[in-house]
């Protein structure tokens, strides 16, 4: 074999192996345990990048041990292909999506196949194929039928740079997730809704049955969800009013709150500026030009700002009032920059005494304060003295018969009433909202409905989908989509009627696609339904999911949502997606800024000097790797360098899989020089270790021969265990520190010449065959070569993982260290079995603590059983 380390030409060796002989295909099986293995799959950007590379070796460690643990595994790679970045690159190149992203993910493909990874390449496809996204139409119908789905005018938030509508949880500190320096402002249209909202107390309940998944991700999930306790109370106003909506009247306002404890505190009512009634009450009044301007200024304004604490709180009055359902007070109806349509109905009826907000409201606008609930133990509420609302609980005041009772035993008596009267109750509230699906783009799927005059709005016949995105469209420079302007597509007939009819122009957000993928790849090429039954209950749920937390809400919460709506349209039998899941840490680098040209890529940065002026540059914070800041590394430049597996151990040996991972190219070498170390090692050993076979039913041996055999042999077992142990629990850099230890005490181990070496070369072999075995998930290019070279002919792939022997690992003395005040002071050999008396008795009877115990006695002396100790003088 070669004597140096070569990576480049051993590695793309075995990837066409795997390849040729088709390693990594799998199929159903049903007398053998399966294991979906499954990472968030990439958007088609056109290079992977190093979020990726981490993501992916995490999950191939995993898949690759599974099948060696004896598991059916699948792991399969897709491509999450429509959005927004193919239709801007094709603006900007003047080049289709389609042809943008095929030539993204023909380069990417081969990225992760030169990083080695047991992708099942057959089950691969792209979301933006017609053959996928005909189900998704297909299902959406059937959600449509079932009243899953419905379209209403609503507002949305508007992205002026992508130039469409955003979802909620799209929405970062009021900038746009894709631009982060876009601010989103409202905008009336008609979209499109999935009735999350129906699913909300399901997909909280179900989370008590997700212990495989961190507490983080549900924690967020259950804070998004938002579920709250309260009553829904009716305001009359004090005259009706026209509904533009139905033609109808308006005679009330509702409300949701969770203090209705204080009904008798409020004196008026507060509107988000987004609220339909802002412009009904105030129309024809005096008020009307100022509504108008203070709610359009309000909404162009970031709705995260506006929920501030310290925001300061403005209103416009709208010229209307309503009355207090329990006490008949003529409350004035304002519109409040502070209050958000997110939440409850969009209306807040006014308690300035106990709500600050509303009480710094009222003080600006001299409004009415009435305290009704009173803190015990203190001075009563006075309106006139008052500096702040009280919020917190009492007794109730000033609320007529209900005086001197508790305020939580009134929200009970109040909701009673008001439900007895017709004018609301107690209910439960949630602040998720319904997911707005609509997008006014052209690349992705397109909603199968059409409008027409006679039938109204009707569904595609389910025998003529996909509705397919046409191909031949001119993109216009200034965004938007193409699609309402092509007529020849547009103009459609009626499924029902066979008259006139247009479609709809707007296509599918894409985290429609992302909600089901991982179903369809288990029968990827069913041409009948989205997947076939029997493939999907044998391989659903995913048993792990890896991916990013900032997928907790947007991805992890609507792929939870849809699973359930599959399942309640009868495609699958389970409830949840994915039984655990793995968010995996950020790999972080330091940024490089010159003050004249920007932001510079760290290969461009020599001697911290900026490659154009030769100025010094600005080194930033070591933070999330992105194009914008140039804080990036290649990773195809570190494979090219280093080798895959150099790559992939250096990003699983860097930290655990959940933590965060500070580049450094100088500890990539460091993996590298281990690597190479064990390479050369082999080389030296390998003819001696090929001469020799030994046979493990004489392994008992070893626990009676000379001291380095039994150690080696016992360490090679302790490595066994440990790197289980450790892979079992996800902590792969501590398994490879295993596997360090391991192959540093078979450096020191020598075979020898004459008598015993024949016996000493087989243990070095069995010990070195176990070496590569467990090495084989983390660098498997290197465990193939090595392991050919020993002259097996079969692949590591799907060897059988080692087991231990509890027999070995059985030490009879171990050593025992010894303290002073915590302080190292000395070691001495100990037995396993022995007790705490005996360690303190071994530790007194050392002749260096007896030094310096001087004759003393000790304060306290503290035995640790198998490990330490600690006399206190």
């Amino acid at each position: 074999m070669e004597s140096k380390y070569i990576p480049g030409s051993i590695e793309p060796k075995w990837q066409r192996y795997w390849a040729d002989e088709r390693v990594f295909e799998v199929e159903a099986d049903l007398k053998r345990p399966k294991y979906y293995l499954l990472e968030m799959f990439p958007y088609p950007s056109g290079r992977c990048h190093m979020g990726h590379v981490r993501n992916y070796s995490i999950g191939d460690v995993v898949s690759r041990y599974k099948v060696m643990r004896g598991f059916n595994v699948l792991h399969p790679m897709g491509w999450d292909a429509f959005g927004l970045p193919a239709e801007n690159a094709a603006i900007e190149n003047r080049v289709h999506p389609n042809t943008w992203s095929r030539r993204n993910i023909e380069f990417m493909r081969g990225q992760l196949k030169r990083l080695g990874y047991s992708y099942d390449w057959r089950r691969e496809f792209a979301t933006c194929d017609p053959e996928y996204y005909r189900w998704e139409q297909k299902i959406f119908i059937e959600m449509f039928e079932r009243g899953l789905v419905e379209k209403q005018k609503a507002w949305v938030n508007w992205c002026d740079k992508c130039n469409t509508v955003l979802a909620n949880e799209q929405v970062e500190d009021g900038f746009c997730w894709r631009h982060g320096d876009t601010r989103v402002r409202q905008k009336q249209l008609s979209q499109w809704f999935f009735k999350i909202t129906k699913y909300a107390e399901e997909l909280l309940e179900f989370m008590e049955k997700l212990p495989g998944w961190p507490e983080k991700v549900l924690t967020m999930q259950k804070n998004w969800i938002g579920k709250s306790v309260g009553a829904m109370i009716h305001f009359k106003l004090e005259r009706p009013y026209p509904d533009p909506e139905t033609g109808g009247t308006i005679d009330r306002i509702v409300v949701y709150t969770t203090r209705p404890d204080t009904l008798f505190g409020a004196t008026f009512m507060s509107l988000a500026a987004e609220h339909y009634l802002c412009e009904v009450l105030s129309r024809g009044t005096e008020q009307e030009a100022a509504v108008r301007e203070f709610c359009e200024r309000v909404r162009s304004e970031d709705k995260i700002k506006r929920s501030a604490e310290d925001y300061v709180k403005e209103g416009v009055f709208t010229g209307a009032y309503c009355l207090n359902p329990v006490t008949g007070r003529r409350m004035p109806i304002y519109v409040a920059n502070f209050v958000l349509m997110d939440y409850g109905t969009g209306a807040v009826m006014a308690v300035p005494a106990h709500d600050q907000r509303d009480f710094e409201f009222a003080k600006k606008y001299q409004l009415t304060i009435i305290p009704v609930v009173q803190p015990a133990d203190e001075a009563a509420l006075d309106a006139a003295t008052m500096t702040e609302a009280y919020e917190g609980p009492g007794t109730m005041i000033n609320s007529d018969e209900y005086g001197g009772m508790g305020n939580e035993e009134f929200k009970k008596a109040i909701a009673a009433r008001l439900e007895k009267e017709m004018m609301g109750g107690a209910t439960v509230n949630y602040r998720i909202r319904d997911w707005l699906i609509s997008r006014q783009r052209y690349w992705g799927a397109p909603i199968p409905i059409v409008y027409c005059e006679k039938c109204g709005t009707v569904p595609v016949r389910v025998t003529d989908l996909p509705v397919a995105l046409p191909a031949e469209v001119e993109f216009d420079v200034t965004g938007g989509s193409p699609l309402p302007k092509l007529d020849w597509w547009m103009n459609t007939s009626c499924p029902q009627c066979g008259g006139p009819a247009r479609r709809e122009p707007d296509t599918m957000d894409t985290f429609v696609e992302s909600s089901w993928y991982y179903e369809r790849y288990a029968s990827p090429h069913c041409d009948t339904a989205p997947f076939e039954q029997d493939e999907v209950e044998y391989w659903l749920p995913v048993d792990q999911y890896i991916g990013g937390i900032e997928h907790a809400v947007l991805h992890l919460l609507y792929s939870r949502f849809y699973t359930k709506v599959l399942r309640d349209l009868g495609y699958v039998k389970f409830d949840e997606p994915f039984t655990r899941l793995l968010t995996q840490g950020m790999v972080l680098k330091e940024s490089y800024k010159c003050a004249e040209h920007g932001y510079l890529f760290p290969s461009e940065v020599k001697d911290l000097k900026c490659p154009s002026c030769g100025k010094a540059v600005e080194v930033g914070r070591k933070e999330k790797m992105s194009k914008s800041k140039r804080n990036t590394v290649d990773p195809e430049e570190m494979v090219n360098k280093y080798g895959a597996d150099t790559m992939r151990l250096y990003l699983l040996f860097e930290a655990p899989p959940d933590k965060e991972i500070d580049w450094s190219e100088e500890r990539i070498q460091g993996m590298h020089r281990f690597l190479s170390r064990a390479w050369s090692f082999a080389a030296r050993q390998i003819e001696g270790m090929k001469e020799s076979r030994w046979d493990d039913r004489v392994g008992a041996d070893f626990m009676n021969g000379p001291a380095d055999e039994k150690a080696l042999y016992q360490k090679t077992h302790q490595a066994i265990k440990d790197v289980t142990d450790r892979i079992e629990r996800w902590m792969f850099n501590t398994a490879i520190a295993s596997l360090m230890e391991l192959f540093n005490a078979m450096v020191s181990f020598e075979p020898g010449e004459g008598g015993g070496r024949e016996r000493r070369r087989g243990l070095l072999r069995w010990s070195f065959e176990r070496f590569l075995t467990m090495l084989n998930p983390f660098c498997p290019h290197f465990a193939e070569e090595l392991w050919g070279e020993l002259g097996y002919p079969a692949s590591t792939f799907k060897l059988p993982w080692p087991d231990f022997d509890p027999a070995a690992l059985k030490q009879e003395i171990f050593e025992l260290v010894l303290q002073v005040n915590g302080k190292l002071r000395a070691k001495v050999e100990a037995p396993v079995d022995a007790g705490e008396d005996e360690l303190k008795r071994i530790a007194l009877g050392h002749e260096r603590i007896q030094a310096l115990l001087d004759g003393k006695k000790p304060r306290k002396v503290v035995a640790v059983v198998n490990k330490l100790v600690n006399v206190v003088i």
